[in-house]
Parts: C-alpha cells; structure tokens; sequence
C-alpha cells in the first residue's frame, strides 16, 4: 500500500490552542536552507519544545504544524555543520537518529558561494563530524556541477579528485548533480551577472565526465552515486539521500523506525517497503523515500549563484 501521509496528532501550542499537528517519523532538515548552519539553536529550541510551525514555500497561506512526537531519524543537509556539532550529544540524549548530506564543493576560485567558510575550514569540520559519528553518516556531496568559460570539465575534476585524497577515509559516498539552470530563470540571470558561458552539461559530456569520475575512484574506493537525474552513467548509482537502507545499517537497533522502513526485508536486497515509501512529492528521477521537510526559502545566508532556494 502507498504511503498515504504521516500520521496526525492533537498538539497544545504556545497560544494555548490545541490544533492536529503531522507526526513524521523522518525529518528533513533541510532542503529548503542550511538549518545546521544558520538554524542551529532555532532548531534546537524547537525540538525542545516538540514542534515546529511549517508553510508552504508554493503557497505561503497553508500552515502546518510537525510534532516530532514519532520522529526516529532526522536528515541534516549542510554546507558547514559546524555550528550544529555542539548541539549533538543533545540530539542523541533526545534518542534520535541522524546522519548528514554534506555539500563541500570547491568553487572558491569561482565566486560561486560567495558566503560560505574558506575550503580549509568546511573540510576540517568535515572530518571532525566524521570522527564523531562515523564515516558512513557523512555523505559528501559536490553538486551542482556547472561550466564556465573558465570552468572547465577536467577543473572540476582536478578538484575533486583532491577533496577526495583528503576525505576519503572520511565518508563512505560521493554524490553528485549536474546543475539544471534551464529551470530557474533567477538563477541564470544570477549567474549571467557574475561569469561568462555559465552552462549545463551536455548528455555526452555527462557520460565522459562520468568515465573520468569512475576511473579517478579506484584510487578512492567510494560508492558514487548521482542525485535525482535521470541519466544512466556506467558505475554510478542513482542515489537515495533519504536512504532507508543506510537508515537501516546505521540504526538497526531502534525499533520503531524499522517498523516503519520494513523491518529484515531491508537486510536482504531491495527493501520490500520501497514503492510504497518513495517521496512522490520529489522529483521524478528523485530516489528518496518520504521524510517531512521543515525548511523555508530565502533564510540560507550562503548566496550560491546557482541556488534556486535563495532570494
């Protein structure tokens, strides 16, 4: 049976008012901005509390409430978790589980994130979250992957080839996108304003970047996957970041949210729960499974050029 919504809850708010508040037993925090680094004692507040308001950010007049009453397993998408690495035996000491999707590109000489710590800084943090919690809580990102007039396909190669000499003992995963500027008209004006040529990759220069990435792996021996496209790339996967499978391995001991994922079908093959749990809400070619995201636009102070979630 599909996933039919998570499950609705009475909820005494601070008004004094009691209202049917979405339970989740995943939390996505979040797409939508960089909670751990801007959000962190807001976030924090609001777990001890026990909820937090939501609206949408296509339609800012419909309000929600998330009770994390039955949450289990907290995501964390971050460019510099940094600020939230204090906040964290708090987190555990609330019994919830997490792991991280950690964005560290090198676009530095670029200009492409004009806010965020120098590389030096996001890669330390990047290890001290791994060695705090384990490598395979720690998915690195690079993404999204874009051309320049100036930067070119083998660039970005060079640079992740180095990030990954300096990670690689440090995560279990790279992940990557190729930008989708067609989409999003601020952003291509954004980025027209800023460097010349800024462009997409072609299909057949998905596929030779794609051979390159594969062959500069054997010396890294990370699983490689792609983040909600379509393309087929001969030894790269097509990624879950809401992933019940690595929910499973890291957090087999709690119960309640193997309940929910599936139990033991997880453990042998494709899990069994996985068409009725896809996140229809995503993108076609997105493979997560459903997770509330308690994000809004427009409050991520980073400045990417190529993000469509910012102002």
């Amino acid at each position: 049976m599909a996933f039919r919504g998570w499950e609705k809850l009475p909820l005494l708010i601070e008004s004094g008012e009691t209202i049917q508040a979405v339970a989740p037993v995943i939390v996505s925090a979040s797409r939508a901005t960089d909670i751990p680094a801007f959000h962190a004692e807001w976030f924090m507040a609001r777990l001890r509390v026990g909820y937090v308001p939501w609206r949408n950010p296509f339609n800012p007049r419909q309000r929600q409430y998330v009770s994390f009453r039955k949450t289990r397993a907290v995501i964390f998408w971050s460019k510099n978790p940094a600020p939230l690495l204090p906040q964290l035996p708090e987190i555990e000491a609330m019994g919830l589980n997490y792991y991280f999707q950690f964005t560290l590109n090198d676009y530095e000489a670029d200009g492409l994130e004009p806010g965020v710590p120098p590389l030096d800084e996001r890669i330390e943090t990047f290890r001290r979250l791994a060695d705090r919690i384990g490598p395979e809580r720690v998915v690195w990102r690079f993404d999204p992957l874009l051309l320049t007039d100036l930067l070119t396909a083998a660039a970005l190669l060079d640079r992740i080839d180095r990030l990954a000499g300096m990670l690689r003992c440090h995560t279990r995963k790279l992940v990557i996108s190729f930008a989708d500027l067609q989409r999003y008209r601020s952003v291509q004006h954004r980025l027209s304003r800023h460097c010349a040529g800024a462009r997409e990759f072609t299909p057949d220069e998905m596929v030779a970047f794609a051979a390159r990435l594969v062959d500069l792996n054997k010396g890294w021996g990370l699983e490689l996957a792609t983040c909600a496209e379509a393309v087929e790339l001969a030894g790269i996967a097509h990624n879950r970041c809401i992933d019940e499978r690595l929910l499973a391995r890291c957090f087999s001991n709690d119960g309640e949210l193997m309940a929910f994922l599936g139990g033991g079908a997880l453990f042998s093959g494709e899990a069994s729960s996985r068409p009725a749990l896809k996140d229809r809400g995503q993108r076609k070619a997105c493979g997560c499974i459903v997770s509330k995201d308690i994000g809004a636009y427009g409050t991520c102070g980073y400045g990417c050029l190529y993000c469509y979630a910012g102002r």
